[in-house]
């Protein structure tokens, strides 16, 4: 797939997922995948599986992973984390993810393609829309 990528790094005290948010709203308005995403977190916050409410875990954690699709309607992001005894939680990620040290991060638009979110009335929430860019004409 082609596109054009962008490498980020994020400072210590940054709301990874705001920082994110407005990286796509700046260098990809059309929608960008986070095709990477390592570092540290402190009390990190995850919505897991199903649950209702968030999950704050106390103390630095080492950012292992983070994925998902950035729209104009919001992110889509998963991560895992794990603390200084090596136990490893992961889930969505949600807002008051603050950089402990680092995260250093991997976008991705994909050229020609637009992504949005939209209700689903099959799974109750605003789903990934992914749709080919509009054309824009040039002349006179």
């Amino acid at each position: 797939m082609q596109g054009l990528c962008w490498p980020l790094r994020l400072s210590p005290g940054e709301d990874l997922r705001a920082a994110l948010e407005a990286a796509a709203r700046r260098l990809a308005p059309q929608g960008a995948f986070v095709l990477s995403g390592i570092g540290s977190l402190s009390d990190p916050r995850l919505r897991l599986a199903g649950a209702e409410t968030a999950l704050t875990l106390s103390g630095p954690f080492e950012l292992l992973t983070l994925a998902g699709t950035l729209t104009a309607q919001g992110a889509h992001l998963h991560m895992t984390v794990a603390d200084a005894q090596g136990r490893v939680w992961g889930g969505h990620v949600l807002p008051g993810n603050r950089v402990r040290t680092t995260a250093e991060l991997l976008l991705m638009a994909p050229a020609g393609w637009q992504l949005t979110r939209a209700p689903d009335p099959a799974t109750g929430w605003a789903e990934l829309q992914v749709q080919p860019a509009a054309v824009q004409e040039h002349g006179a």
